[in-house]
C-alpha cells in the first residue's frame, strides 16, 4: 500500500506543480498583454514591425543585384553546353547569339518588374488601404514577400526569378505603403512624426546598402538560397510580430472610419503633386546609377569586383546623418521643410555632376555619399509634409497619399534599369549625370510653393463629412441644424432672454475648409 500511497503523492504533486506553472504562464501572458496594449509602448512596437518592413523590402530589392547576372549566367553556359551537345546546326549557333545578346536586357528587365508592378498595383492598394485600415494589408504584404523571398531561393530558371521579382513588387505595393501610412496615422504630432519616419528612412537606407554586400558573401561562402532563406525567416518573424501586436482579423467596428479622399483628387492637388515630383526627381540619380555605375568602374577605373560591390555601402552613414539633421530641424524649426528639401535637392544636383571626374574608388565615394546625403534630407522633410497636407486640405486617412510616395520612387526605379542604359549607350555617362544633376537643381525652386504650408488651417471637411452620416449625440444634432439653416442662410442664436432668434448671415468661418492661411 505504501508505494500505492508515494506514487499517488507524487502524481498529485506534478498536478500541482504543473497548474502552478500554467498559471504562472497566464499571468505572464496577461502581463505581456497589457504592456502590447499600452498605446505608448504599441506605437514603437508598430515602428519596429513597420521598420522590419522596410528593411527586408529594400535588402530583397537589393540582395540579387551579385547574386542574380552570375546565377543566370551560369544557367545560360549549362544551357548552351546542353544546345551544344544535343544538336551542331547553324540555327543552334544563331539562338545561342541572340540569347547572348538579350542576356543584358533580360537583367535589366527583371530588375526593373518589381518597380513596375508597384507602380501598377499602388493605385489600387492604397485605395483598399483606406477601406479596410492599415493592419490587413500590412500582412497580405508581409505574406506575399515571404512567398516572394522562397521563391527566390528555389528558382531555377528566369521565369521563375521574374514570378519571384513581380511578387515582391505585389507584397511591396501593400506592405510598404500600409506601413508607412500606419506611422503617420499613430503618430500625430508632428515632431513625433517626422522622428518615426526619419527612423523608417534610416532603415531602408541600410537594406539598400547593405544587402549587395550581405548577399555576395553569402552567396560566395554559403550558395546562393542561403540569403534568401534568411530573409525569409525574419519575414516570418515579423509576420508572427504584427498578427500579435495588431490583431488585423479581430472583430472591430469600421463604420465609424472617416472615408479618405480617392487618389485622383489627391494627385491633382498642386502641394502634393509638387512633393510627389521632387520624390521623383531625387532618386533619379540612385536609380539611374545603380545599374551603370559598375560598368563604368570597370572601363575608366579597373575596378575589382570588391570594390564595386562595396561602391554604396559607405554612402549609409551620411544617408544616417541627413536623416539625423532633418529630424533635428524640422523639431526647432518646422515652417522650413520645403527649405530642407530644396537644399537636398541641390546637393543630389551638385553631386551627380561631379561623379564622372572622379578618377579613383575614393574619389568617388564624395559624391556618391553626396547623393545620399541630399535624399536624405529630400525624403525625411517631404514624406511628413506629406501627411500634414492630408491632415490640413483633405481627411486624415494615410493609405491613399503614401501610395502617391510609393508610386514617386517607382517611377525612378522602374525607369532605371531600362532607360538609364540606353541613355549612357546613345548619350554617354557624363551626359547622363549633367542631365540628372541640372534636373535637381532646376526643381528645387518649385518647393517654394510649400513655402505656407505650415500656416494652412486644420480642413473640418472630415468633422463635416461624419456628421453627414447622421447626428449621434445632442452636439451634433444641434450642429447640424445649424448647418442646415446656414445653407439656407439663416444663423440660429440666443438672445438675452433665452428666445432663438433668426438672423441673416453670408459667410460662415465653420463651413470653410482647408487652404486658408492663419
Amino acid at each position: 500500500m505504501e508505494p500505492d500511497e508515494t506514487k499517488e503523492g507524487k502524481g498529485s504533486n506534478l498536478a500541482q506543480s504543473a497548474a502552478s506553472k500554467l498559471s504562472q504562464m497566464s499571468e505572464r501572458t496577461k502581463q505581456i498583454g497589457n504592456v502590447i496594449q499600452d498605446p505608448e509602448r504599441q506605437k514603437r512596437i508598430i515602428l519596429v514591425i513597420v521598420c522590419i518592413v522596410l528593411l527586408l523590402d529594400n535588402m530583397l530589392y537589393m540582395v540579387i543585384v551579385p547574386i542574380i547576372p552570375d546565377y543566370l549566367e551560369g544557367l545560360q553556359k549549362a544551357a548552351d553546353r546542353a544546345q551544344e551537345v544535343s544538336v551542331h546546326t547553324n540555327s543552334s549557333n544563331s539562338t545561342h547569339t541572340v540569347t547572348k545578346g538579350n542576356f543584358d536586357l533580360q537583367i535589366g528587365v527583371l530588375f526593373a518588374s518589381k518597380a513596375i508592378v508597384q507602380l501598377m498595383v499602388n493605385p489600387l492598394s492604397g485605395t483598399f488601404i483606406d477601406r479596410v485600415g492599415y493592419d490587413i494589408p500590412l500582412v497580405i504584404g508581409l505574406s506575399v514577400m515571404f512567398l516572394s523571398t522562397l521563391t527566390f531561393a528555389f528558382a531555377d530558371n528566369y521565369a521563375s526569378l521574374f514570378l519571384a521579382r513581380s511578387m515582391q513588387g505585389l507584397g511591396s505595393a501593400f506592405a510598404d505603403t500600409s506601413g508607412i501610412a500606419l506611422i503617420a496615422d499613430r503618430y500625430t504630432e508632428e515632431k513625433e512624426r517626422s522622428k518615426a519616419l526619419g527612423i523608417a528612412l534610416a532603415f531602408i537606407s541600410f537594406g539598400t546598402l547593405a544587402a549587395p554586400p550581405f548577399g555576395g558573401i553569402l552567396y560566395e561562402f554559403a550558395g546562393r538560397r542561403v540569403p534568401f532563406l534568411i530573409l525569409a525567416c525574419v519575414c516570418l518573424a515579423d509576420g508572427v510580430m504584427c498578427l500579435t501586436v495588431l490583431k488585423p482579423f479581430s472583430k472591430r467596428e469600421r463604420e465609424n472610419m472617416p472615408v479618405g479622399t480617392p487618389i485622383y483628387k489627391l494627385m491633382l492637388d498642386p502641394y502634393i503633386a509638387v512633393v510627389a515630383g521632387a520624390l521623383i526627381v531625387c532618386n533619379i540619380p540612385l536609380a539611374f546609377l545603380e545599374p551603370t555605375i559598375a560598368n563604368w568602374m570597370e572601363a575608366n577605373m579597373h575596378s575589382s569586383q570588391w570594390e564595386i560591390g562595396m561602391t554604396w555601402f559607405p554612402s549609409f552613414f551620411p544617408h544616417v546623418l541627413g536623416v539625423y539633421l532633418t529630424v533635428k530641424l524640422a523639431a526647432k524649426y518646422p515652417h522650413l521643410q520645403w527649405f530642407y528639401g530644396a537644399i537636398g535637392m541641390v546637393f543630389i544636383g551638385a553631386s551627380s555632376c561631379t561623379v564622372p571626374a572622379c578618377k579613383t574608388f575614393g574619389q568617388l565615394m564624395i559624391p556618391l555619399c553626396g547623393i545620399c546625403f541630399g535624399i536624405a534630407f529630400v525624403d525625411t522633410a517631404l514624406l511628413p509634409t506629406l501627411g500634414f497636407l492630408v491632415d490640413v486640405r483633405h481627411v486624415s486617412v494615410y493609405g491613399s497619399v503614401y501610395a502617391i510616395a510609393d508610386i514617386s520612387y517607382c517611377v525612378a526605379y522602374a525607369l532605371g534599369p531600362v532607360v538609364a542604359g540606353q541613355i549612357v549607350h546613345n548619350l554617354g555617362f557624363v551626359q547622363l549625370n549633367l542631365g540628372m544633376g541640372l534636373a535637381n537643381v532646376l526643381y528645387a525652386p518649385a518647393l517654394l510653393l510649400l513655402k505656407n504650408v505650415t500656416k494652412m488651417k486644420p480642413s473640418f471637411s472630415e468633422r463635416n463629412m461624419l456628421l453627414e452620416d447622421g447626428p449621434t449625440g445632442l452636439y451634433d444634432t444641434i450642429k447640424m441644424e445649424q448647418r442646415e439653416k446656414k445653407k439656407k442662410g439663416l444663423c440660429t442664436t440666443i438672445d438675452e432672454n433665452g428666445v432663438d432668434t433668426f438672423a441673416q448671415r453670408s459667410y460662415s468661418e465653420e463651413e470653410s475648409s482647408g487652404g486658408e492661411y492663419a
